[in-house]
């Protein structure tokens, strides 16, 4: 009974799955015995040297810059253009045959392509990360609106309610619990997009200071340097999380577990 009530403390289970991770890979690192394994132990004692240090943090913040451009972008253009998809069938069979197209392509994979048109700068990776967050909005969003009930629609066209006013009475509050679930699935998107597209193009970012780090032998550095990633995509989910369950208290959705791939 105490360990079950134990288990049900909030951030309990995540603190043990991640203990058991960090000894899994303590027991492997000491059993395989090479020097592109460092122990456990011994990469989290480097991770002062990367978030304490100038460049590394440059390179972070860099990363965050392009990957918050990125998202503020899709979100702006993809939410409305999945709402309109949802409530529009005509809009809806002109995008979704290219939409179904697109899907399935890894979107890292574009970035040689982008980097040929616009060149390497910070405007291909911003648009390589808005396309790999457009997608999971749109389909999100689509589905949010189908789902809104046609009754409460035909009940505020009879009382004669702008069509403007029934989006952001009807349509919007309906379709928030799904687009809010797209909107973290978009997160952890962007997150794997950036590192992506950044250690394509290696010039600045924190994909440039893993790759660095692989190419000058500091395992121990690209150990931590994922770690920090990690910790990165953790963080902005559950902050995300804390926002959605405030603004989207009445839904179910939302629940489901944030997968995805680049």
């Amino acid at each position: 009974m105490r360990l079950r009530g134990l288990l049900s403390l909030p951030g309990v289970p995540p603190l043990l799955s991640l203990g058991g991770l960090l000894a899994l890979w303590q027991i492997a690192a000491g059993a395989i015995g090479i020097e592109g394994l460092p122990s456990a132990s011994s990469v989290i004692a480097s991770l002062p040297g990367v978030l304490f240090d100038l460049e590394s943090l440059a390179e972070i913040g860099a990363s965050l810059q392009r990957m918050a451009l990125g998202f503020a972008i899709a979100v702006a253009t993809a939410i409305p253009l999945g709402l309109v998809m949802g409530r529009s069938r005509a809009v809806a069979g002109f995008f979704g045959p290219l939409l179904t197209l697109i899907y399935p392509v890894p979107k890292a994979a574009l970035m040689p392509i982008i980097m040929l048109w616009f060149g390497v700068g910070d405007f291909s990776k911003v648009l390589v990360i808005f396309l790999g967050v457009s997608l999971p909005l749109i389909y999100h969003s689509y589905a949010g609106a189908r789902a809104v009930d046609e009754k409460l629609v035909w009940s505020a066209m009879a009382m004669g309610m702008p069509a403007r006013r029934r989006v952001f009475s009807i349509i919007l509050p309906s379709a928030l619990p799904e687009v809010m679930l797209g909107c973290r699935v978009g997160i952890a998107m962007a997150l794997i997009v950036m590192v992506s597209s950044e250690m394509i193009a290696r010039q600045s970012g924190v994909g440039n200071l893993l790759f660095n780090s692989l190419d000058m032998a500091q395992y121990h550095t690209v150990y931590a340097t994922i770690l920090v990633i990690g910790a990165i995509g953790f963080a902005l989910d559950a902050l995300f999380e804390r926002v959605r369950r405030r603004l989207t208290f009445w839904g179910e959705t939302g629940e489901e577990t944030v997968a995805g791939g680049g």
